[in-house]
């Protein structure tokens, strides 16, 4: 394994690391908006879609470099969590 592989090795696991942390700030921001604005189906999609993408690229990411809390990402400091949460229109008021 040559010196040149192992760091575009390395670059490409930093690029999907801020990836996934831009796409996990869009989810705040989206949620942050669909609390105020529940009703708003565009944002809904759209939070859909990005959730599956995170999903998608985090385990992506696992697979190839291990759990994501090694380079000091730590999703636990968002106000949802993956699995336990329900979809916004899932939750029964």
């Amino acid at each position: 394994m040559s010196q040149h592989h192992h760091h575009h090795h390395h670059h490409h696991q930093r690029d999907l690391l801020k990836r996934i942390m831009e796409l996990d700030f869009v989810l705040l921001e989206l949620n942050l908006f669909l609390d105020t604005h529940p009703e708003e189906q565009a944002a809904l999609r759209d939070f859909a879609r990005v959730s599956e993408e995170v999903k998608r690229l985090k385990l992506a990411y696992e697979q190839k470099y291990g759990l994501l809390t090694i380079y000091g990402y730590c999703p636990e400091r968002y106000p949802w969590n993956w699995i336990e949460t329900p979809w916004p229109w899932e939750i029964k008021y």
